[in-house]
């Protein structure tokens, strides 16, 4: 017996489109909120939180309503395919609203920001380090020290008016300073400048606009709104969209595959699901959206070309794959390995007292079986590890939501080229987490696992502006290799607990915890934000949940059962079926 892998990449399409959708919608929608509705990290959290919030309904829904329609087609494919195609048609009018607003915000000029004298985040300062200087800092404040090492009311009339021509007309996003540590001290690298070697420098553009222009923002919003709900309604429409075919598609490659062979299915839908999400990221590259220079850029081309990737992947799915066809044919299949199962049962010795301890183990007898009880020792390991999963949910969703803002607003760095790292490193850690995994145990491995993703979150929250860039990529591809650490090995350890008919049950606890967590955590993570009036806030935020989550994982007793190795490496990528 051997897995139809052509089959089964070609039902991953599927996989392959939504993946590559959420990922350009985790980058995109918080930049669009904050840089053109100059929305603040709360109310940003509480909108990013919507597709979590309807997931919590829609998705059973959905994926209920798919096993009871019978069409030509199949069952899912007509989910797939109306969802998809109304996804894509509302995820490219969304652009529409935001470039309506972008037009609004960019009319105004930078003259704007100098003449309304906006207070804004000082670069230079650390609420973890301290660096002695001040938090805040008014634009002209902050502008006649980068240009002149001065404060405002230092200069003369004559630098007065040469650091407002400056500041309105030949700043970009290419102009840099360097910020002397020990005497805290700024210098405007110019052509001619010569810093100390090895000095790192900050984007200027980003210190003294990007932030400005973003409570400029927020009073236009503020001043009509209408665009802004225009907005939230089409954005609605899409993650309603996503949500209609998002467990349907899940739920096709079980419909076409046999039960022994699921796990390499599951592998190779996460393969094509990881797939779509690197290729947006690339496509991010190319378009460079995560350019300072950028920030105000309108995405509808980028969004265009993600949602041309997504339609292509329809397309190929619609024509390739035969849903009612190759059902038929994995049901024929499986029914002659359950026969075959079924006389080996009863040609062993221990036939009836194994059918005794094991009545109706599958969800295809016709009669219900009785749902037993955990035993109180297992229920507290399984709240533990719900604990558990609530806790790292909450730490890594608050970065997946909120980085590509901190990365462009605070680090002035690529968040396309950190988080492709991040996947990749994913991708290539998941062979030997099974093998680690198959000879320690689940547990010990998500408990390395978490610590590593500790350390990750725990060292970003001392890169800055200055700090080189390879520092950050290897702290995302740990942080890359932590998860897949954690993610592979935890939803085991929830069903591990669970008896044969109640499968579906623990998956439910399981995906509760984790959205549970996903809703909350982006409006937490927002709040806390606003609170301490700087974005600095959400890598210690994260670290300090993940590391939570070691200490409830400590605690558990069950679920972490040693599984044989694998017979093919590929099993190892299948994380939870």
């Amino acid at each position: 017996m051997k897995l139809n892998y052509k089959r089964t990449i070609l039902v991953g399409f599927a996989f392959f489109l939504i993946s590559a959708f959420w990922q350009a919608y985790d980058t995109l929608v918080p930049l669009m909120l904050t840089n053109r509705f100059g929305l603040d990290q709360t109310w940003s959290g509480v909108i990013m939180s919507l597709d979590n919030i309807l997931a919590l309904f829609m998705l059973p829904l959905f994926g209920a309503l798919s096993d009871k329609k019978d069409t030509r087609f199949g069952k899912r494919t007509p989910f797939i395919v109306i969802g998809a195609v109304a996804a894509i048609l509302c995820f490219v009018g969304l652009t529409f609203a935001d470039n309506a607003q972008l037009n609004r915000v960019m009319e105004s000029g930078t003259e704007t920001y100098w003449t309304e004298n906006y207070e804004v985040e000082n670069r230079e300062y650390n609420s973890i380090t301290n660096n002695g200087v001040a938090e805040k800092y008014t634009v002209w404040d902050y502008t006649a020290l980068v240009k002149y090492n001065k404060t405002y009311t230092q200069l003369d009339e004559t630098q007065k008016a040469e650091l407002k021509s400056w500041y309105t007309t030949k700043l970009d996003a290419d102009t840099k300073y360097y910020y002397d540590k020990s005497n805290n001290s700024y210098t405007l690298v110019e052509q001619d400048t010569v810093l100390p070697k090895g000095a790192l420098t900050t984007n200027a553009y980003s210190s003294l606009v990007s932030d400005a222009r973003s409570q400029f923002a927020k009073s236009v919003t503020a001043g009509n709104a209408w665009i802004l709900a225009i907005f939230i309604i089409v954005l609605l429409m899409v993650l309603i969209s996503m949500a209609t075919f998002r467990s349907p598609a899940v739920a096709l490659m079980p419909d076409v595959t046999v039960k022994p062979l699921r796990s390499k299915g599951n592998a190779i839908i996460n393969l094509m699901g990881t797939a779509g999400g690197i290729l947006v990221l690339l496509l991010g590259m190319i378009f460079d959206t995560s350019a300072v220079k950028n920030q105000m850029m309108s995405y509808t081309w980028f969004v265009v070309a993600v949602c041309g990737i997504m339609l292509a992947a329809l397309i190929v799915f619609v024509l390739t794959v035969k849903e009612k066809k190759w059902n038929a044919e994995m049901l024929s299949m499986q029914e002659i390995l359950d026969a075959a199962e079924s006389e080996k049962e009863k040609s062993s010795p221990q036939a009836t007292t194994a059918a005794n301890e094991t009545t109706a183990t599958t969800a295809d007898e016709a009669t219900p079986p009785k749902k037993e009880r955990l035993p109180k020792d297992k229920l507290v390991s399984l709240i533990l590890i719900l604990a558990s999963v609530a806790l790292w949910f909450t730490g890594y969703n608050a970065i997946t939501s909120k980085y590509s803002v901190y990365s462009l607003n605070v680090l002035n760095k690529s968040y396309n080229t950190t988080l492709l790292i991040a996947q990749a490193a994913a991708v290539v850690a998941y062979i030997p987490v099974g093998m680690l995994a198959s000879k320690i145990g689940r547990k010990k491995s998500i408990l390395i696992g978490i610590g590593l993703l500790t350390v990750a979150f725990g060292g970003a929250i001392f890169i800055n502006a200055s700090t080189p860039g390879w520092i950050m990529y290897i702290l995302f591809a740990l942080a890359g290799i932590a998860w897949a650490t954690i993610n592979v090995n935890s939803f085991p350890m929830v069903v591990e607990l669970a008896k044969g008919p109640n499968v579906g049950q623990y998956t439910g606890y399981y995906y509760t915890a984790s959205m549970a967590a996903q809703v909350v955590t982006p409006i937490l993570s927002g709040a806390l934000m606003d609170a301490f009036g700087t974005m600095s806030v959400l890598f210690p935020y994260a670290a300090i949940f993940v590391a939570m989550s070691f200490v409830t994982m400590l605690f558990v007793k069950h679920g972490d059962s040693i599984p044989d190795a694998p017979k093919d490496k590929l099993e190892m990528l299948a994380g939870d079926d």
